[in-house]
């Protein structure tokens, strides 16, 4: 199994910053479409815990628009052969003073391409 092979690497950092864009702008639709349409799929968030990608889509849909965005550090994605990776990273928003947030996601290239099955975010003191 190749690790980080750069055309991998270089398909998931493009969906990872498709996911960042989305998420910041809240545009809902494509962060639905990059969740793994599946009842598999999990999302442990700050303070939900989604199973299946209707809790998920349930959520976002819900979500408030305001204060998301933020400012990423440490990322690290990590690709394990051609169809799965990590995609790891810290975040701040000006919200959380004195907090860094940290997310988690697991992608698994489909044929209809790369999707999250499985993320967790949280919050601790820094």
């Amino acid at each position: 199994m190749k690790i980080n092979d750069p055309a991998v690497l270089a398909e998931v950092e493009a969906a990872f910053a498709t996911y960042e864009k989305a998420l910041t702008s809240n545009d809902v639709a494509t962060l639905d479409a990059l969740f793994r349409d599946s009842p598999l799929t999990l999302r442990y968030g700050v303070a939900e815990n989604l199973y299946g990608h209707h809790e998920i889509a349930a959520f976002r849909s819900a979500r408030s628009p305001v204060g998301l965005e933020r400012a990423l550090e440490r990322t690290v994605i990590t690709s394990y052969g051609d169809a799965m990776a990590t995609a790891n990273t810290m975040f701040r928003r000006a919200s959380m003073q004195g907090k860094v947030g940290r997310q988690s996601q697991t992608w698994v290239k489909f044929p209809e391409g790369w999707r999250v099955v499985a993320a967790h975010v949280s919050v601790i003191a820094e």
